[in-house]
C-alpha cells in the first residue's frame, strides 16, 4: 500500500468540441506552466514518487553501484583520422561529460597510444556544464583548416542551441554568439562564415542564415526560409568538401538545394519537391575528377529505396539507377568516398553495411556496380552493424561499429577493398563480464493477422534447458518487453552494460520489432502508421501473449517499457490488454495524442500529421486517433481491482517533443478513474526529452527504473557479485 496518499489533481472541466464530437477534459489546465498550481502539483507528485520509491531505494543504489562498477569511467574512444589530425574523446572518473581531443598524426599508421605530449583539448564539456543543472552539446563543427570550431550548447533541455566559436590555433576567437539554433551548422570553404538553421517558436528548424565571423548576428543574411510547417530544414557539407547541402524535408517529401562551399549562399535547386518522394542527396568527386550527385530515394515506386547518380553540371540533370531496390532490404543511406560508396541498409531485419567500389574512367558506376559489392561481416545474429565516424574523403578504410545484445560495442576499421575488419577498440565492461553466460536469439511471433513479428531476446544461459540453439527455458522467467514502433525507426539489438543488472537477476530482455518501425523495410513502417496505427499496438500485445504461451514467462512476471512514441505504445497496449502485464514503464510518453494533434501551436504538431494523421482537418483521422489515444481511452477497472498494471511514468518539464503535460494529465486521469492503482510519476524539472544530460545522472535514472522493474518482477539479488 502507498506510504502516503497520492496527490489528486483538481478537476477543472474544459469542453472540447471538434467535428461535432464533444470531449470533456478535466485536466486541460495542467498545460499552463505559468499557473503556480501546476508546479505545485508536479512537486506534490515528485514528493509522492520519492515516498513510493523508498522501498526500492536500497536496490536502486545497488544497481547504480553495479552500473558504475561496470563502466570504464576513465576511457578514450578509438581515434578517427581527419586530415593531419587524429580526433577522439576522453572521459574521466567523476566527470559527467566527455572531453573532445585531438593530436597531430605521427605517420600514416593507426596510433598505438594516445598518451604522452601533443594532445590538444578541443572542448571540455564539463567546463561548459559547470554551474548548470543541464548541459547538452548539440553542435561540434570543426572548420576547414582545423583552426576554428563552432559549438552549440543547450542549457535548458529545450533543444535550442547557442552557437559560439573556439580558436584552436592560439589566435583570438570570434566573440559573438548566435541564439535559437537547431542542430545544423556548416562552414564555408574559407572558414570565414557559417550557415546555420534557426528554429521558430514551435521549435521547427525553418530558416537558413549566413553568418560572417566577427560581425553582429543581427545582420546575418537570410538564405532560405521554409514556410510549410510540415517541413524541417537542415544544412551540411558534403564529405568531399565541395558543396553545402540544404534539405527541406517532411515525413514523406524532400526538396534539396545545394551551393558551392566557396559561395554557400548561392543555392540552386537540385531535387524539386514532389509529394511522397523522399531524397537524401550526397556529392561525389569521382576518381577521374568528375562530379556527381548521389541520391538515395524512393522515386519511381522504389518502396525500399534505391540509389541514383547524375553528373553535377549536366543540363538537364539526368539521374540513373546505380544501386537497385531490394524489397525487404531497406536502403537507409549512402556515404560517398573517393573510391567507394558505402550503403547503410537492413539485412534480415538488422542494420548492415555494404561496400561498393567505384570504377576509374569516365563512368565510376558502370552497369554492374553491385557485382563487386562487399558485405561487412558480423560474427553474430541478430546483431547491429553501422557506419561510424569517418571524416576523411580519400581513405582506404571506414570506421564501423558492431554490437549485439550480448557483445559490447566494437569499433572496427574496415578495408574498403575487401571488407577486412581490424578491431580498434572494444567497449570495456569491468567486473569480469563473460558473454558466454548469456544467450541471444531472434524468434518470430505470429500476429493475429498472420504476420510474423520479429522479437530479439537475451537472458542468462543457465536459465535454459540446454546450450544449443533456440531459447527453451527451464521454467517461466521474468521478462521486460521493450517496444517503439513509429517513424520507421528501428530498435536494433545493441549491448547495454546497465541492462546486465536485470539480466544477472534472472530477467530476460526482449525487443518487440512491431510494425510502424523500420526493421523490415518501408512496408513494415507503412503497416503501422496513419489508418494502420492500431496494428502497432496489437502487434505488441500479440508478442506479449506469445511470450506467455511459449512458457518463456507468465503474465505475473511480464513487464513492458517504452519511451516517447514507445510510451504511446505501452500506454495503448495496456488499455487493450491490461492483464497482459504486471508492470509498465512509460518514459516521456506521447499519450495525449488527439489533443496534441489538434493544436498546431504545439512544437512539431503539424510535422507529425504525416505520421499519425491530421485530426484538425480530417474527421476520419480524428475518430481513428480518438479510438486509440491512451488519454482518451482510460477506463475504470472492476470494483476493488486495478484496471491497469503498476505504472512508473517519467516526464521532463522542458521537453519540446512530448510536452510535460501529456504524461502528467494521463496520470491525473488514471488516478481519478482508478484510485486503487499504484502509479508513480516523476517529473524532471530541469531536463528535456532525453532526460538528464550528465552520464552519472543518466545512470542514476536507469538504476531507478531497473530497481522498480526488478521489484515488480520479484527479483532483487544478482546471480553474481556486483561488478567493481
Amino acid at each position: 500500500m502507498p506510504p502516503v496518499p497520492p496527490p489528486r489533481a483538481p478537476r477543472r472541466p474544459r469542453t472540447l468540441t471538434h467535428f461535432g464530437d464533444v470531449r470533456v477534459d478535466d485536466y486541460f489546465w495542467l498545460r499552463d506552466r505559468d499557473d503556480p498550481d501546476v508546479l505545485a502539483y508536479l512537486n506534490a507528485e515528485n514528493d509522492y514518487a520519492a515516498a513510493m520509491l523508498k522501498q526500492t531505494a536500497e536496490l536502486e543504489q545497488d544497481i547504480y553501484d553495479e552500473i558504475v562498477g561496470r563502466i570504464q569511467e576513465t576511457d578514450v574512444t578509438a581515434p578517427v583520422r581527419w586530415g593531419p589530425w587524429w580526433y577522439y574523446e576522453r572521459t574521466f572518473e567523476g566527470a559527467s561529460y566527455p572531453v573532445h581531443c585531438r593530436r597531430l598524426a605521427d605517420g600514416a599508421g593507426f596510433p598505438t597510444s594516445l598518451d604522452g605530449p601533443g594532445e590538444q583539448v578541443v572542448l571540455d564539456e564539463n567546463k561548459l556544464a559547470a554551474g548548470h543543472g543541464f548541459c547538452s552539446v548539440g553542435v561540434v563543427e570543426i572548420a576547414p583548416g582545423h583552426s576554428l570550431c563552432a559549438i552549440g550548447v543547450d542549457l535548458d533541455g529545450d533543444e535550442r542551441h547557442t552557437i559560439s566559436f573556439i580558436a584552436l590555433d592560439g589566435a583570438a576567437a570570434p566573440p559573438e554568439t548566435i541564439d535559437e539554433v537547431g542542430y545544423a551548422v556548416a562552414w564555408s570553404r574559407d572558414a570565414q562564415s557559417v550557415l546555420y538553421v534557426r528554429v521558430d517558436e514551435a521549435n521547427r528548424p525553418f530558416e537558413l542564415r549566413h553568418h560572417r565571423l566577427w560581425t553582429d548576428p543581427a545582420e546575418d543574411e537570410l538564405v532560405y526560409r521554409e514556410d510549410d510547417e510540415r517541413f524541417h530544414v537542415s544544412v551540411s557539407r558534403s564529405r568531399d568538401d565541395a558543396v553545402v547541402l540544404v534539405h527541406a524535408a517532411s515525413a514523406l517529401t524532400t526538396e534539396v538545394h545545394a551551393a558551392d562551399a566557396g559561395s554557400p549562399t548561392d543555392l540552386e535547386l537540385v531535387w524539386p519537391r514532389r509529394h511522397g518522394v523522399e531524397c537524401t542527396l550526397e556529392h561525389l568527386t569521382a576518381p577521374d575528377g568528375s562530379r556527381w550527385w548521389i541520391a538515395t530515394t524512393n522515386d519511381g515506386g522504389a518502396t525500399d529505396f534505391k540509389v541514383l547518380a547524375a553528373r553535377r553540371h549536366a543540363a538537364p540533370l539526368a539521374f540513373r539507377d546505380v544501386v537497385a531496390e531490394r524489397p525487404g532490404r531497406r536502403i537507409n543511406g549512402v556515404d560517398a568516398f573517393a573510391g567507394h560508396l558505402v550503403v547503410a541498409e537492413r539485412r534480415d531485419g538488422c542494420a548492415a553495411v555494404r561496400l561498393l567500389p567505384l570504377r576509374s574512367g569516365d563512368d565510376p558506376f558502370g552497369d554492374d556496380l553491385e557485382a563487386s559489392a562487399v558485405e561487412v561481416d558480423s560474427d553474430e545474429a541478430p546483431a547491429t552493424t553501422v557506419l561510424g565516424a569517418t571524416r576523411d574523403y580519400e581513405t582506404d578504410v571506414v570506421r564501423v561499429l558492431q554490437t549485439s545484445l550480448v557483445s559490447p560495442f566494437g569499433a572496427f576499421d574496415v578495408d574498403l577493398r575487401d571488407g577486412t575488419r581490424t578491431l580498434r577498440k572494444r567497449q570495456v565492461v569491468r567486473g569480469g563480464y563473460d558473454a558466454s553466460r548469456f544467450a541471444s536469439e531472434r524468434r518470430w511471433v505470429t500476429a493475429r493477422d498472420g504476420t510474423s513479428i520479429p522479437v530479439s531476446i537475451v537472458l542468462r544461459r543457465d536459465l535454459l534447458e540446454d546450450r544449443g540453439p533456440g531459447i527453451a527455458p527451464i521454467a517461466p522467467v521474468p521478462v521486460l518487453l521493450y517496444g517503439y514502433g513509429a517513424y520507421e525507426a528501428s530498435i536494433d539489438p545493441v549491448f547495454s552494460a546497465a541492462r546486465l543488472s536485470l539480466l544477472e537477476r534472472g530477467v530476460a530482455y526482449a525487443i518487440a520489432h512491431v510494425r510502424g518501425g523500420g526493421e523490415l523495410g518501408r512496408a513494415w513502417y507503412e503497416a503501422g502508421r496513419l489508418e494502420h496505427k492500431a496494428t502497432t499496438f496489437l502487434d505488441f500485445v500479440d508478442v506479449a501473449h506469445a511470450l506467455v504461451e511459449s512458457n518463456l514467462t507468465d503474465a505475473a512476471h511480464l513487464a513492458a517499457m517504452g519511451g516517447s512514441a514507445g510510451g504511446l505504445l505501452v500506454g495503448a497496449s495496456m488499455n487493450l490488454a491490461p492483464a497482459a502485464f504486471c508492470a509498465v514503464v512509460a518514459e516521456v510518453p506521447f499519450v495525449d495524442v488527439l489533443s496534441t494533434m489538434l493544436d498546431a501551436s504545439i512544437p512539431l504538431t503539424s510535422t507529425e500529421w504525416e505520421e499519425w494523421g491530421d485530426p484538425l482537418h480530417d474527421p476520419d483521422a480524428y475518430h481513428r486517433i480518438k479510438a486509440w489515444s491512451p488519454y482518451d481511452n482510460v477506463v475504470a477497472g472492476p470494483p476493488g481491482g486495478p484496471a491497469h498494471p503498476d505504472l512508473l511514468v517519467l516526464a521532463s518539464l522542458n521537453d519540446t517533443r512530448v510536452q510535460y503535460w501529456e504524461p502528467v494529465k494521463w496520470v491525473a486521469k488514471l488516478r481519478a478513474t482508478n484510485p486503487e492503482e499504484r502509479i508513480v510519476l516523476k517529473t524532471d524539472l530541469g531536463a528535456g526529452h532525453g532526460g538528464p544530460s550528465g552520464r552519472y545522472d543518466a545512470w542514476r535514472e536507469r538504476a531507478l527504473v531497473y530497481a522498480w522493474v526488478a521489484d515488480r518482477l520479484g527479483v532483487g539479488v544478482a546471480s553474481v557479485p556486483a561488478a567493481g
